[in-house]
């Protein structure tokens, strides 16, 4: 069994998180700068075993696809030409940059490490990882 990465796609940065190889743990990966990330995914896959790719999708309130998902599906489209093996599954990220920087206050980060943009990107990734496997048992 492979692990679940999770992408939370920026078009500075780009946050990452991913499960244990079980598939049961969710966590934080890194962050990186978003002009290196299929170099990155490529070293990270030939290293570790990754079975699924969630993608956050961007919407909008009222459900409708957000001016972002025009960088998004390109990158999509890269992922499943790298990586054609892989399952790519898109989750709704909505919320997920305010639930971020919540959950990274309640943790009693200090004022000047919860400026950091790249933390709140990773934590956003983790937590659309969440959402993923918190969904998918639910459809099991």
């Amino acid at each position: 069994m492979g692990r679940i990465i999770a992408i939370d796609y920026g078009t500075k940065r780009t946050g990452i998180a991913v499960t244990d190889p079980l598939q049961i743990v969710p966590g934080g990966l890194t962050t990186v700068p978003t002009h290196t990330l299929m170099d990155f995914l490529s070293g990270y896959m030939a290293k570790e075993e990754v079975d699924i790719i969630v993608v956050g999708y961007a919407l909008n309130m009222d459900g409708q696809e957000s001016a972002s998902m025009r960088q998004i599906h390109p990158f999509i489209g890269k992922l499943k030409k790298a990586f054609p093996d892989k399952r790519i599954e898109l989750i709704d990220e909505r919320f997920t940059s305010v639930l971020a920087q919540r959950t990274i206050l309640k943790a009693g980060i200090r004022k000047m490490a919860r400026r950091n943009k790249a933390l709140v990107d990773e934590v956003s990734a983790c937590i659309i990882l969440e959402s993923y496997m918190d969904s998918n048992r639910y459809r099991k």
